[in-house]
């Protein structure tokens, strides 16, 4: 199964600490819902651990995210790839740092997910939409952790 979603997320922090943000695995990696475990595995990699659960199908998938800023673009890439409970995941998410010109920055973001496997079978239509519903998450969860950050620097 296959999924893609797009939208724009605006980020009460200023261009520079968004784009600090997005050039580090593990801050992204914590952004993904339902994370549990992340670990740096160089400058630009990092795995985690995340709960799944579908349907019956309950359990942890391991993911190595790769981060890919291309800074003439202001524009961030992020591979996501593995599995768990006999499925494979691979998806594709992209952002454009764009500055408000207010000190707040907004995020044009893209997700593409592949999921193969029992999880995709069971998970049948409905798991289209929550898929979409979790990749918009996780860059709202990237804003919310931008802005709790941009207040305690203020």
């Amino acid at each position: 199964m296959d999924f893609s979603a797009r939208g724009q997320e605006h980020v009460p922090a200023p261009p520079a600490a968004v784009w600090a943000f997005l050039q580090d695995p593990e801050r992204v990696a914590r952004c993904l819902p339902d994370v549990e475990e992340v670990v740096g595995r160089g400058p630009a990699q990092a795995e985690a651990t995340v709960r799944v659960g579908v349907s019956r199908l309950r359990g942890r998938f391991r993911v190595t995210l790769d981060v890919q800023p291309r800074e003439a673009e202001q524009r961030v890439t992020v591979e996501v790839r593995g599995g768990g409970l006999g499925s494979a995941v691979h998806l594709t998410a992209g952002a454009t740092v764009r500055d408000n010109g207010d000190g707040t920055t907004a995020l044009d973001w893209y997700g593409h997910a592949a999921l193969r496997g029992p999880v995709a079978a069971v998970g049948g239509r409905a798991l289209e939409a929550r898929a979409q519903r979790l990749i918009a998450q996780t860059f709202q969860n990237l804003s919310s952790h931008l802005g709790a950050q941009a207040g305690t620097l203020a």
